[in-house]
């Protein structure tokens, strides 16, 4: 006796329609993955970088659109003593401002890397200079230099150090190292907390090896911490230049520029020219006269970070 099996009912398969082969596709996926940050990084960065490019190239005024003009503006400001006083000025801010925020940044991020009580209570204060506005800073600091209520001057009178007001804002050379203490105030916890991150990640087992070695401090911060920082130094210390030399709410809300236009850099001349003065195309010509030294600094951190690729375990090239 045989017994007949009936065939089991298999559904057909039905091709894939062209909208599921088309996202199968990898090209196209990664297309539609990147369009939206594409698409922000052109509205906000692309297009706005151009446009202050092209109006460098025109005579465009407020109210006016302008026509070509070529390297006039260009050729102008290479004349113009007010802005090669804000290119020394805009050069010696960034030396001296970073200089300084990195020596006390990396005092201040080996300090705190060490077993202290209320560590971190300590690194919660020490950020809080960085997270005030920039704007209240600089008033807090139009007050503490203000001629007549400055709290130094109140209290340098007070212990016999000097007999008058200090002036703080209306000397030129006076004014420009108030405002390089201020941008080292702001900017020293941006480099200590970044610098102390670094020191983290390096193995204590390094430190131990050293002391039974019989290294003294310097020579394991020499051969220890400052080649394993170097990447992360690298890194911070081309942002911190980018910050310093673009700086612009600092300057514009304690000196505006003054006096007699000794403190301009060359961010707050190009407002003062292209915005109060009217002029956007000579004012986008300072701006983007500013590209080639940020650019240094880009450049700067790449080559720096290539001398160290052994850290990652890579060749250098």
């Amino acid at each position: 006796m045989s017994a007949t099996t009936a065939p089991a009912w298999v559904r057909a398969r039905r091709d894939p329609s062209w909208i599921v082969k088309l996202f199968d596709w990898k090209p196209f996926l990664v297309f539609a993955c990147l369009l939206p940050a594409v698409g922000l990084l052109t509205v906000f960065l692309t297009y706005p970088l151009g446009l202050g490019i092209w109006l460098s190239f025109t005579d465009t005024t407020i109210g006016r659109s302008g026509v070509w003009v070529g390297l006039e503006n260009f050729e102008y400001l290479l004349e113009d003593k007010l802005w090669w006083n804000a290119v020394f000025y805009s050069v010696f801010y960034t030396g001296i401002a970073t200089f300084g925020k990195f020596a006390l940044g990396l005092w201040l991020a080996l300090l705190l890397n060490n077993h202290l009580p209320f560590k971190s209570l300590l690194r919660a204060i020490i950020l809080l200079p960085w997270i005030v506005p920039t704007v209240l800073s600089a008033i807090a600091f139009w007050w503490i230099y203000d001629p007549q209520f400055s709290i130094i001057s109140y209290v340098a009178i007070k212990t016999g150090l000097t007999s008058e007001n200090i002036d703080f804002i209306n000397t030129p050379w006076h004014a420009r190292f108030s405002l390089i203490a201020a941008n080292i105030w702001r900017g020293i916890p941006f480099v200590a907390i970044s610098l102390l991150a670094g020191l983290q990640t390096i193995s204590p087992s390094l430190y131990e090896a050293a002391l039974l070695d019989g290294s003294t401090a310097w020579q394991r911060f020499r051969y220890i911490t400052f080649p394993m920082l170097l990447p992360i130094l690298a890194i911070v210390m081309t942002f911190s230049i980018i910050f310093t030399f673009t700086d612009f709410q600092l300057v514009y809300a304690i000196t505006r520029g003054g006096p007699v236009n000794s403190t301009h850099l060359l961010a707050t001349l190009a407002f003062q020219r292209g915005i109060a003065g009217g002029q956007l195309g000579e004012g986008a010509a300072i701006a983007v006269s500013m590209i080639p030294f940020l650019v240094a600094a880009t450049l700067f951190s790449y080559f720096a970070l290539a001398r160290r690729k052994w850290q990652q375990g890579e060749g250098n090239d």
